[in-house]
């Protein structure tokens, strides 16, 4: 895997697993190779998101991913006798389960590995953090000051196991009516501000479109096929994420050059 790209956020419900499978299906449509795993094992969604899919076994005793819009993609909800069961684990048995979907599993040649993380600064944060080398990470939150404060913690977070904020992703930002007015139903803002307080891009401002909602009930990305704003508005957020990623890997080859 070339780069590896986790999504969080500081709490649950701002939309972290939409935005993860929305950005994979952009980076394909693009023209990348694109891996998503699905990490947030108490609330896999990835596949609900994907419309379905499944796992098997290779001739080696790998597991062959589902691929779907481009993307091939794993879930610890693959591996549930039933979807609504729930997975309690401790934290050994998450990283054991963690290093499994990214070793266990043929991907064969990826550009991009999306990895959608669980809400907050637990276990799963560190464990990644000492398992790949990171990219970087993708900070998602609605504009609401009782988000940002969760999103403050997790960027500390992201400093102190020494993994790069490639920047933020504002999310929820806005719903217009029929007659054109925006109401911000999560106030306005607020993802700029945290974005200015840590330096790094503003990487999307998402309002709340239908569409997007309905492509993840219905397992058809609204990235893939949608209405062109829906679409655009993902695709401008891969763009802006791959050029962020090329322009920091340039500068850290002109480094070794030097060095």
């Amino acid at each position: 895997m070339k780069n590896i790209i986790q999504v969080i956020s500081g709490k649950g419900g701002v939309g972290k697993s939409t935005v993860s499978v929305n950005l994979a299906v952009a980076l394909a449509k693009s023209g990348k190779k694109v891996a998503l795993i699905d990490a947030d094992f108490y609330g896999p969604s990835i596949p609900t998101l994907m419309g379905g899919g499944e796992i098997k076994p290779d001739h080696n005793e790998k597991l062959i991913p589902a691929e779907k819009f481009g993307v091939k993609y794993v879930s610890i909800g693959f591996f549930l006798g039933d979807p609504d069961d729930p997975v309690i684990w401790r934290g050994p048995m998450f990283a054991k389960a963690l290093n499994q979907l990214f070793f266990d599993v043929n991907w064969g040649d990826v550009d991009v590995c999306v990895v959608d993380m669980p809400p907050g600064t637990g276990d799963a944060a560190l464990s990644l953090a000492q398992m790949v080398q990171l990219t970087g990470s993708v900070v998602v939150t609605t504009p609401q000051e009782v988000a940002l404060a969760d999103v403050r913690k997790a960027i500390n977070m992201l400093a102190k196991v020494n993994v790069p904020l490639l920047g933020i992703v504002e999310n929820m930002a806005g719903f217009q009516s029929s007659d054109g007015t925006v109401v911000d139903i999560f106030g306005a803002g607020g993802g700029e501000a945290v974005a200015t307080k840590f330096n790094v891009p503003l990487l999307a401002s998402i309002p709340i479109l239908v569409d997007i909602r309905k492509g993840g009930d219905l397992g058809s990305p609204a990235a893939f096929e949608s209405n062109p704003e829906c679409s655009e508005i993902f695709s401008n957020l891969a763009q802006k994420l791959d050029s962020i990623v090329e322009n920091s890997q340039n500068q850290q080859s002109r480094v070794s050059v030097v060095n």
